[in-house]
């Protein structure tokens, strides 16, 4: 993905969810594990009539959420059901009821290892990425 968009221009690239798999990272066990245990089609996109899209791991609270969103719940109404959701998930463990926001990604995480071995590895695979598609290219 970083060297799909180096070659379209960018200079630098934002990164999330790998780190949410980070050892550094102080999110509860059970946020990390939901992560882990995510398939390629397990996350769910919320917000989306309110103006403020996440995306979440598809769960109990995802499917209050969409379920009050498109059946024309308020603005007021969905900002209450998800206020203290992401702390519920990130803190407490919850990962029913807490909102466990992560990219569409997490299906390809398979592990939590420190950032600087993920810097390293995501440099390593980028490098060689690019060297090949110069090979290519030549």
């Amino acid at each position: 993905g970083m060297a799909a968009a180096f070659a379209l221009g960018a200079h630098a690239v934002q990164m999330g969810t790998r780190f949410v798999l980070s050892e550094e990272c102080i999110a509860h066990e059970n946020y990390k594990n939901a992560v882990l245990k995510a398939k390629d089609r397990a996350t769910v996109m919320t917000g989306l009539t309110t103006g403020h899209p996440v995306r979440i791991i598809d769960n109990a609270l995802a499917h209050k959420y969409k379920s009050l969103e498109f059946s024309g719940g308020s603005k007021e109404d969905l900002e209450n059901l998800g206020a203290g959701t992401l702390r519920k998930a990130a803190i407490e463990g919850d990962v029913k009821e807490g909102s466990v926001m992560i990219g569409q990604i997490s299906g390809m995480l398979t592990d939590v290892k420190p950032c600087a071995t993920i810097i390293k590895d995501i440099m390593a695979e980028t490098e060689t990425v690019i060297k090949n598609l110069q090979g290519l290219v030549k």
